[in-house]
């Protein structure tokens, strides 16, 4: 029987920190009129004390698989598409293996800028589709607020933080996730790029200094890349699934910029009401950016089983995917008995206090092991004594 990967589950987070355009306007010359008709932002949520790429990650997560009726222990694979990871390694995607005390699963992280939960939606889908996995959880999440240079206003009022999460899962029935497209160009990646960080020029003194470990954009070129792309894609990827645009419900482009979504609209002679958009109290959160929106549709009552979708994005890189779905989920979801919310809440106090455990016994093993090496003798007295 042939498989399909229907998104059975979906979840996001963003972090309770509020940045106003008002906000901004007392830190760079810059003002609400001015952010708003230029990008169409008003709001943007910014990571708090003790928020990451990983815990923002995990949020989504555990909202993702209440959705689905999932517990940790059935995901086979953990994909996190993210441009901003906790660290350079281990990927980001493993601390939300651990955190989720999701055994069983397989995990890396997908970087691909803002493309990149599009990206990893086609990746999981493939992999259900070829029968190696039957549940995946696919997160986009993206901190990007360490990385912009809060005096630059071109860049600094355009982003914001946030995490969204689908759980992808096999199934006979026809539906799901009809056709990706995915889609590359490196002679633009320095249109978007931090300079420094990375092996080309490592971290020093003179990399802060200079401030290359900031975000740089050359925003003219990224807005008529995003133009001519974004429509191109939709009607590749619609092509691939036998549609028609008229047949799509809902497109869910990247939040990136009100002018980006109304020319694309415009380019797909569509009406913006089908160009879902809730870039005004997000802003661009890169690879979260699109699964958020997702969720936000659901929420409002925009899709219903049986709607065709196209999810679309572009980014760094220069990246660009889309992915036509048709939508096989109610709404709202069923409710949870009581006592199935108390169990999973213990797995996931379990799962901390697992990951707690197996660090002690690794740091209790490394310090037995150190001491018998030091009360061993040396080799050379070892040699003589058998001599």
């Amino acid at each position: 029987m042939k498989r399909y990967a229907h998104i059975t589950g979906w979840g996001k987070y963003a972090p309770e920190k509020i940045l106003t355009n008002d906000d901004l306007s007392q830190m760079v010359d810059t003002s609400d009129e001015w952010i708003r008709t230029r990008t169409g932002i008003k709001t943007r949520h910014i990571v708090g004390e003790g928020e990451t790429t990983a815990t923002m990650s995990v949020r989504a997560a555990q909202a993702a698989l209440d959705v689905a009726n999932v517990t940790p222990d059935q995901i086979e694979l953990i994909i996190v598409a993210t441009s901003s990871p906790d660290y350079l390694t281990p990927s980001t995607a493993c601390l939300v293996q651990n955190s989720l005390g999701a055994m069983r699963a397989g995990a890396f992280d997908l970087a691909a800028g803002c493309s990149g939960f599009v990206y990893g939606l086609g990746v999981a889908s493939a992999l259900i589709e070829s029968g190696v996995y039957d549940t995946v959880l696919v997160i986009g999440a993206e901190t990007v607020s360490n990385f912009v240079n809060w005096s630059d206003r071109e860049t600094c009022v355009l982003f914001g933080d946030g995490a969204g999460a689908v759980v992808l899962q096999a199934k006979e029935v026809p539906g799901g996730v009809l056709s990706f497209v995915l889609g590359a160009d490196g002679s633009g990646a320095e249109l978007l790029y931090v300079p420094a960080g990375g092996t080309r020029q490592p971290t020093s003194a003179e990399t802060v200094a200079q401030g290359l470990h900031f975000l740089r954009m050359n925003g003219r070129a990224v807005f008529r890349f995003a133009v001519n792309i974004m429509p191109r894609a939709s009607r590749q990827v619609c092509e691939q699934a036998g549609l028609s645009l008229d047949d799509i419900e809902l497109f869910i482009p990247h939040q990136a910029n009100d002018r980006i979504l109304q020319a694309s609209a415009r380019a797909l002679n569509i009406p913006t009401e089908r160009m879902f958009s809730n870039l005004e109290h997000y802003g661009n959160t890169s690879a979260a950016s699109v699964p958020i929106a997702l969720c936000e549709a659901i929420e409002a009552g925009l899709i219903k089983r049986g709607d065709h979708l196209v999810m679309v994005g572009f980014g760094a890189g220069l990246t660009w995917a889309a992915a036509a779905i048709q939508w096989s989920m109610p709404w709202p979801v069923p409710g949870r008995p009581w006592w199935r919310k108390l169990l999973r809440w213990l797995y996931y106090r379990w799962a901390s206090l697992r990951s707690w455990t197996l660090r002690v016994l690794r740091g209790f093993d490394s310090t037995l092991r150190q001491s018998e090496e030091e009360s061993q003798p040396p080799k050379q007295e070892k040699e003589d004594a058998m001599k």
